[in-house]
C-alpha cells in the first residue's frame, strides 16, 4: 500500500512539475528550422499576437516562447509590420533574429522622383510593384477613397508624393495610392502648407499649383525660391505667367521649350493665353518645391531661363533685354546638343 501511495505521489509530483515547467519554460523548437514560409505581420499587433501568427504558420512552437525571447532582448518596439520569409520549426530566438534582419523582408521598392505627372507616377508604380496599372489608373480617375486633402479638388495630380516606397506582397492598388497621399499630407504638415498659404495670399491648392510649376521648370533646388518669386512677381503685376511647362502639360507633351505653334494652342493650362495660375497642378512637387512656394526668395526678378538644363543652371533678371539674351543662350545650347 505504501509503495502504491508513494508511486502515486511521485506521479502527481511529476505531472505538477511538468505543468509548472511548461508554464515557466514554454515549448520551443530547436535549431534554425527548415523549408520556407512567408509570414505576414499585420499593423499594430503585439509581440504575443505576432507569436500567434508564427505558431499558426508552423514557425515557432508556442506563443510563450516567442514572447519570452522578445521580452528578454527588449525588442518589442523594433518588430515592424510586413511580410517575412522565415522557416518552419524554428527556435523562437532564431525566428526573432531572422525577423530583425532586413534580408528576411519580402518587399519591392519603388522610387518616385520629384516632378512626375500623375500618369507617369501610376506607370512607374505599376512597373515597380507588380500592382496592375489598370487598377491604379482607375483609382487615379476616381480617387474618392484615397483620403485626399479637402483642397485637392478631387484630383490626384500634385498630391501623389515623390518618395521611396516599400511594397509588401499583399499590397493592393488602394493601399499603394493611399500611401502616396498620406506621404503628401506629412510633407504638407512639415512645411505648414495650410497655415502658410495665407501668407502668400493663396489657397493651399494654389500653393501646390505654384510648387508644381517650380518643380517642373527645372533648375537646381537652390533656385526654387527664386522661381517662386518670379511667379509671384508676375501674378502681382497682373501679367501672364508665360510658363512653357504649363503649355506642355496642357498639350500632354514634355519639353522645356514650347514652340510658337504650341504657345498658340488654347488649353486651360496655356499661361501665354490665360492670366493667373493654371487650374491645377502640373506635376507632383517634392517638399523643397512646396517650401519654396511658401517661402519665396526676395527679389525683383520677372524672368528666368534655365540656360543649361543638363547642369541645371538658371539665370534670373528683371530686364527683358537680358531675358532675350538668356533665351538665345538656351536655344544655342539646344541646337548644339
Amino acid at each position: 500500500v505504501l509503495l502504491g501511495v508513494g508511486g502515486l505521489v511521485v506521479a502527481v509530483v511529476v505531472v505538477v512539475v511538468m505543468a509548472v515547467r511548461g508554464f515557466l519554460v514554454p515549448e520551443d523548437f530547436e535549431g534554425r528550422g527548415e523549408g520556407s514560409v512567408v509570414v505576414v505581420v499585420p499593423v499594430g499587433v503585439s509581440a504575443g499576437e505576432i507569436g500567434d501568427v508564427l505558431v499558426r504558420e508552423g514557425v515557432v512552437a508556442s506563443r510563450g516562447a516567442f514572447v519570452q525571447v522578445v521580452e528578454e532582448r527588449g525588442k518589442a518596439g523594433t518588430l515592424r509590420p510586413g511580410s517575412y520569409r522565415l522557416r518552419k520549426r524554428m527556435a523562437a530566438a532564431q525566428a526573432l533574429d531572422l525577423m530583425l534582419e532586413s534580408r528576411s523582408r519580402v518587399r519591392k521598392r519603388v522610387t518616385l522622383p520629384e516632378g512626375l505627372r500623375a500618369s507617369e507616377t501610376v506607370a512607374r508604380l505599376a512597373k515597380g510593384s507588380g500592382v496592375p496599372e489598370a487598377e491604379l489608373r482607375a483609382l487615379a480617375a476616381a480617387p474618392g477613397g484615397l483620403g485626399l486633402p479637402s483642397y485637392a479638388g478631387g484630383a490626384v495630380e500634385g498630391f501623389l508624393f515623390p518618395a521611396t516606397y516599400d511594397i509588401e506582397p499583399k499590397t493592393t492598388a488602394t493601399d499603394l495610392m493611399r500611401a502616396l497621399v498620406r506621404r503628401f499630407k506629412r510633407a504638407a504638415a512639415s512645411v505648414g502648407l495650410e497655415e502658410g498659404a495665407a501668407r502668400v495670399r493663396l489657397t493651399p491648392r494654389q500653393v501646390v499649383v505654384v510648387a508644381s510649376i517650380v518643380q517642373a521648370e527645372g533648375g537646381s533646388e537652390a533656385d526654387y525660391p527664386k522661381i517662386a518669386r518670379v511667379v509671384y512677381n508676375r501674378l502681382a503685376s497682373g501679367a501672364k505667367l508665360e510658363m512653357d511647362s504649363t503649355v506642355m502639360y496642357g498639350l500632354g507633351k514634355h519639353g522645356i521649350v514650347a514652340s510658337h505653334a504650341e504657345i498658340k494652342r488654347d488649353t486651360p493650362y496655356n499661361t501665354y493665353l490665360h492670366r493667373g495660375l493654371p487650374p491645377g497642378p502640373i506635376a507632383n512637387p517634392g517638399e523643397a518645391a512646396l517650401r519654396a512656394a511658401l517661402y519665396p526668395a526676395k527679389g525683383d526678378w520677372y524672368w528666368f531661363v534655365t540656360v543649361d538644363p543638363e547642369r541645371r543652371i538658371t539665370k534670373f533678371t528683371d530686364k527683358e533685354s537680358e531675358f532675350v539674351k538668356f533665351r538665345e543662350e538656351l536655344h544655342a545650347r539646344l541646337r548644339r546638343h
